[in-house]
């Protein structure tokens, strides 16, 4: 663990925040949206990198591997959150993309922050859900140099499997040890060292173009519809029909036909309404097209 947390920047001193207990509430938010708005241009600065995993995964995952966040305290929580919303928005297995946290379970809403501190834990998670060679495993942690997610990374690394490290300090440890290292540097917190805010905000973000690009490369989405989002209530089944109205031009009746008539497959829906196949020869041409409904439909047009 680095000792010298004042060499880091995240836990650096913020000069435009340091009056901030002595001014009025409107002004305090204003520091803060200040503060904030420059974490997308730190990101955007990620891009290559960011992109560079994007490929990895998604070829990680077509091989039959998964996608694993790890981290602790707050990046932990991220990569949790991350993975917990893949299976309702692109209807993958709650197995695919998965989030480890140092303390386990219990952290997730409480904090146990002398977890973070053991290499020996990270190694232990990973075994428990099998990690192995084909898995790709994302290590988070805001300083870079939390030993959780180093052991973690070393783990993986010492597995053969393919790593990238997130972080918001530049040439951290974990980023040494990871094949990709993704570091917006967002700079000094509005309150020092609470690496929740600007650095959460900045993996966040990150997170969410990972999973999200991965899931596009892997045929989840079409135009920029989730067509594979599994319709577990009313908004849902809501939600369902309307892109199917506004890919497919049909009316709101037919769209409800068909999605019932496929057992509310959204994607296996606009197939038949957009090719004209049946129920079965679209489910067998969609497979042929590994799942991306454009190339489907495009080789099977009226």
């Amino acid at each position: 663990m680095n000792n010298n947390l004042g060499e880091l920047v995240t836990e650096s001193v913020n000069e435009n925040s340091q009056n901030i207990d002595r001014v009025s509430t409107e002004k305090m938010i204003e520091i803060i949206n200040n503060e904030d708005k420059k974490v997308a241009a730190a990101v955007e600065k990620e891009k290559n990198n960011i992109a560079a995993a994007v490929d990895l995964i998604a070829r990680a995952l077509k091989n039959g591997g998964r996608l694993i966040y790890m981290g602790a305290g707050t990046s932990g929580r991220l990569g949790i959150l991350d993975a917990s919303e893949c299976p309702p928005t692109y209807g993958v297995s709650s197995k695919l993309v998965q989030g480890l946290i140092a303390g386990g379970e219990k952290a997730i809403r409480n904090s146990i922050e002398n977890a973070e501190d053991s290499k020996e834990e990270a190694v232990d998670h990973l075994q428990e859900i099998d990690f192995g060679k084909k898995d790709f495993l994302v290590g988070i942690a805001a300083s870079g140099s939390t030993p959780y997610v180093i052991g973690g990374l070393e783990y993986a690394r010492s597995l053969g499997a393919k790593t990238a490290a997130l972080s918001c300090n530049p040439g951290s440890k974990i980023a040494e040890i990871a094949e990709i290292s993704i570091a917006p540097v967002v700079g000094a917190e509005v309150v020092t060292g609470s690496t929740r805010m600007k650095a959460g905000t900045a993996q966040k973000m990150v997170l969410n173009m990972l999973s999200t690009a991965t899931m596009i490369k892997l045929g989840k989405v079409y135009k920029n519809y989730m067509v594979d989002l599994q319709v577990k209530n009313n908004k849902l089944a809501e939600r369902a029909k309307n892109m199917i109205m506004a890919v497919s031009e049909v009316s709101y009746k037919k769209a409800e036909n068909y999605l019932e008539k496929t057992d509310y497959n959204v994607k296996l829906a606009i197939m038949m309404l957009n090719t004209g196949l049946e129920k079965e020869e679209a489910k067998k041409e969609l497979e042929k097209y590994e799942g991306h409904l454009a190339d489907a439909i495009q080789h099977n047009k009226h």
